[in-house]
């Protein structure tokens, strides 16, 4: 299933508790196993798993212990490449519509 902002956040959560479960498993882990290397109780990780959320410590500790940390950094990364960006390019809005018009040197900060 692919995500995107119109997914609703209850569809998001079950998908991803789906995701982590199937990755527990590919690596031959318990729900037991991986709790207890992930520092977490097997509750949380039962809760998680079936989609009824979970706090973000709880989800990068569970991450870090299936050796998944690149997802960490791709999930917000410091940088986000955007050749926009690179040449100063805001966002206007003109009517309602937003547009993108350059910085001119003046401009920026």
């Amino acid at each position: 299933m692919k995500m995107d902002h119109l997914t609703p956040t209850a569809t998001m959560l079950d998908e991803l508790g789906k995701r982590l479960a199937r990755v527990r498993n590919q690596q031959g882990l318990s729900q037991t196993e991986l709790a207890k290397l992930a520092g977490i109780g097997v509750a949380t990780l039962r809760r998680i798993e079936t989609g009824s959320g979970g706090q973000l410590e709880s989800w990068l500790k569970l991450l870090i212990a299936l050796k998944m940390t690149a997802q960490i950094e791709a999930l917000l990364p410091e940088r986000l490449n955007s050749p926009l960006a690179e040449v100063g390019v805001t966002k206007t809005t003109i009517r309602g519509a937003e547009t993108a018009r350059p910085l001119w040197g003046d401009e920026r900060k």
